[in-house]
């Protein structure tokens, strides 16, 4: 992706290495770290590799091109990710120099052959033999593309919807079926098809890393599409683009789609046609910030933070500000506390006024916010600040002042003609359903990053070049064939994703988590490639560094083929459901929220390995006591007053905040006595399930023919940015 490229080059240019050491330090340290490495791998080849190293470092031998090259990646490893990233490359290059030695020529020809992926247009024969129309519905948030999508879904005799977000998929299942229209959710974590009296469920909604590409429809809607380009998912919106078997295709998504998908709609032979919407109501940037001021917010006001820790010292502070309790929404907190934390948010009668969340507010919720506040322009990125692209600006402040709020929508459905009139170009607005608009305001909490947003609100972002790709499993499985059984998967991945031949539409996808998941699972034994392959294709939440032991308790689960039912698992911390935390600290939070992701990789895992994870109904059951827990949590944290002085940057700084803030005259109700919100939730026993009923109670529809799982499940929302999803 030469943008990238160009910003990456940008970033390691500017900013200054981790530990700067001079030449000589450094080829000590290159030194010192291939001694620690071999005591690690032990092979008796790795001697002759380490001398072969250790003379590049020669002064008076002129070093070859490629052992530059190789000495360059050691100093980019070591200024990107300290001695860890200089060990793993460390035994990239030993891995290397193996199947240097190894591979005959003809090996290599074959390797370069398979790595060429430059036209993976011909991946999918089956959906190239048909003529679609793809539908590419533009515009900004709020504008109507989708609603008018799902309008069309809804006439179709079979369709399918492919969002983001869980919570995304189980709102359009939710939709379906309550208009009578039988229609089946299928996440990674979970399934729950719909019961039809007298007909075949013809429509589906999922996840996009969950598209079957096989399956043919008449209708298709794929939500979100400029996430094509993401570093990370990207390869899932291109494999559904370019797999989908429907007749009539509806990408709805941002105006900087248009070129690439012009492009891949001219490779595949597709008739394009694209529709135009404008904002259904009005947003506006302020021209003022809060200058710091928290007991400036307002009812409906949304304060966005980029960091888990800043969103709830935010929290604490506002709460001790306007005496009343604050909901928040971020990344790791389940999709069912988050909905939970949405609805608190957007009743009018309670006095949650306020909202905390993070960028995880720029989908998948429907959200009553008034005014968008960022605290800040800039976040951390896992290893340097980078200011915010301004595309993700304008999609979390778009998310303020909607068309129609949830109360009002209750109030009288929107029409198609009412839509079409304010959102579609060159339509009439129709006297007769016009109705007040809802006024959207972005601002800063902090003046200084002012600027910055109306800049960002008053440009337009750069066109999205490329699309996600990510090799296919039959690839992996014939590229890892060439590899003796003892040479890591991790490695397998690196070399594959390094010779990869790529036309320039397309860029790879991220290997950053697969890497680390392949390596925290290479001890555990009897692990077939596609073992590996499914479990690097998790939602692992490997960052967690706790979710590791259980990561690999469940691989070896996998390898034993036994011991993996949820109490058998000593690595999941179940006992953690008899600890009542009456401070409400957030390590207890942090640990309910692992706990919570561990259970969501069960799931997922059961799906995959069904004859192994075979206690999936009791996993549901904890599942969800572990979001009562957390929802209970956060309301303790809600009432804990905390009186320190915040210091992170440029919020509430005492000295310039008003010692007696008066009460905003057109809502004195901010200042009122919070009262509690605490309740006690006893664990129930676990209820039996001898005649097929979920978790819930409901009745669940018997599981077709290749689904080998029993269909529980919560009928509460769902909604996690899912980074995994096997094929």
């Amino acid at each position: 992706h030469p943008r990238r490229r160009q910003r990456q080059s940008s970033i390691s240019a500017s900013d200054p290495p981790r530990d700067q050491l001079s030449p000589t330090k450094l080829t000590a340290t290159i030194i010192e770290e291939l001694g620690e490495v071999q005591k690690q791998i032990r092979e008796p080849d790795f001697e002759a590799f380490r001398q072969s190293i250790a003379s590049a470092f020669n002064q008076s031998v002129k070093p070859s091109q490629e052992t530059a090259q190789f000495v360059n990646s050691l100093l980019q490893s070591f200024n990107e990710q300290g001695r860890s990233g200089l060990k793993t490359e460390i035994k990239y290059a030993y891995h290397g120099y193996l199947a240097s030695q190894r591979f005959s020529r003809s090996n290599l020809q074959d390797q370069a052959r398979i790595a060429d992926i430059r036209y993976p247009v011909e991946w999918y024969p089956a959906t190239r033999q048909m003529q679609r129309t793809i539908h590419l519905h533009v515009g900004p948030t709020n504008s109507g593309k989708t609603y008018h999508a799902l309008k069309r879904l809804e006439q179709a005799q079979s369709g399918l919807y492919a969002g983001p977000l869980r919570l995304l998929a189980h709102e359009v299942y939710t939709r379906l079926n309550a208009r009578g229209i039988p229609c089946n959710l299928i996440t990674g974590d979970e399934r729950q098809l719909a019961v039809a009296e007298a007909e075949d469920v013809n429509m589906t909604s999922c996840t996009v890393e969950m598209v079957p590409v096989n399956y043919a429809v008449d209708v298709a809607i794929i939500d979100e599409i400029q996430m094509i380009g993401h570093e990370e998912r990207g390869w899932a919106w291109t494999q559904a683009v370019m797999g989908l078997k429907a007749k009539e295709l509806h990408l709805c998504g941002e105006e900087r789609t248009v070129p690439l998908i012009r492009e891949l709609a001219a490779a595949m032979g597709d008739s394009l046609q694209i529709h135009h919407y404008r904002r259904l109501s009005p947003l506006k940037t302020m021209s003022a910030s809060l200058r710091g001021d928290l007991s400036k917010l307002k009812k409906g006001d949304c304060v966005v933070a980029f960091s888990k820790i800043q969103i709830h010292r935010l929290k604490e502070q506002i709460e001790f500000r306007t005496r009343k309790p604050v909901a928040v929404v971020y990344g790791s907190l389940p999709p069912e506390v988050r909905a939970q934390q949405a609805g608190l948010f957007n009743d009018p009668n309670n006095d949650y006024d306020i909202l905390v969340a993070s960028d995880a507010v720029g989908m998948g919720l429907n959200l009553s916010i008034k005014r968008m506040i960022f605290t800040t322009v800039s976040k951390f990125n896992g290893r340097t600040t980078v200011p915010i692209e301004i595309s993700q600006i304008k999609q979390i402040a778009g998310r303020a002042g909607r068309y129609r709020t949830a109360s009002q929508a209750a109030d009288r459905e929107t029409s198609v003609d009412e839509l079409s009139g304010s959102g579609a170009k060159g339509a009439k607005v129709s006297p007769a359903v016009s109705s007040p608009p809802n006024l959207g305001l972005v601002t800063t909490l902090d003046r200084d990053d002012l600027s910055s947003v109306q800049t960002a609100m008053e440009s337009q972002a750069d066109p999205i070049m490329s699309a996600g790709l990510f090799p296919p499993v039959d690839v992996l499985v014939r590229f890892a064939a060439y590899f003796p059984p003892s040479t890591p998967f991790s490695y397998i991945l690196h070399r594959l994703h390094s010779k990869s031949i790529l036309h320039p539409r397309f860029h790879l996808c991220s290997l950053k988590d697969h890497l680390q998941i392949a390596d925290t699972i290479e001890p555990v034994r009897n692990l077939t490639i596609s073992d590996r392959i499914i479990f690097c294709a998790s939602p692992a939440g490997i960052k967690d560094e706790t979710l590791r032991p259980v990561l690999r308790a469940f691989a070896n689960c996998v390898g034993s083929k036994t011991g993996g039912g949820i109490l058998d698992i000593k690595a999941l911390d179940l006992g953690l459901l008899d600890v009542q935390s009456t401070t409400g600290s957030r390590d207890h939070l942090q640990r309910l929220e692992s706990l919570h992701k561990a259970l969501i990789l069960y799931l997922w895992l059961s799906y995959r390995f069904a004859g192994v994870f075979n206690t999936q109904a009791m996993a549901f059951y904890v599942k969800k006591l572990v979001e009562e827990r957390i929802q209970q949590a956060l309301s303790k944290v809600a009432n804990k007053k905390n009186k320190d002085t915040f210091t992170t940057k440029r919020i509430l700084q005492q000295s310039l905040e008003p010692k007696n803030p008066a009460p905003d005259k057109t809502d004195d109700s901010r200042f009122h006595d919070e009262q509690s919100l605490t309740s006690d939730h006893k664990p129930l026993p676990f209820p039996g399930n001898p005649d097929g009923r979920g978790v819930t109670g409901q009745t669940t529809k018997k599981p077709e023919a290749g689904l080998d799982v029993t269909i529980p499940g919560p009928t509460t929302d769902q909604g996690s940015l899912n980074r995994g999803g096997a094929p």
